[in-house]
């Protein structure tokens, strides 16, 4: 009986989720405090995340064993 009340209400948030947001009012963008026009990035987070994707696949190249032992006899 839980169950099936979780799961009913699971669907009933998945289907009133577009519509609570598509009735939220528009924001209106906050005023900048400088003349800048450049778009300030971080380049770290980029950096970080290629670094971590060519250590997994060193790792994947790397740890390529070629003596595997067969478990049955």
């Amino acid at each position: 009986m839980i169950r099936n009340l979780a799961f009913a209400t699971a669907a009933a948030m998945l289907v009133a989720a577009p519509v609570v947001a598509q009735a939220a009012p528009a924001r209106a963008p906050a005023p900048i405090a400088g003349d800048s026009e450049e778009l300030g990035g971080g380049v770290l987070l980029p950096l970080i995340a290629a670094a971590a994707v060519a250590a997994l696949i060193a790792f994947v190249i790397i740890d390529d064993d070629d003596n595997e032992v067969p478990t049955s006899p």
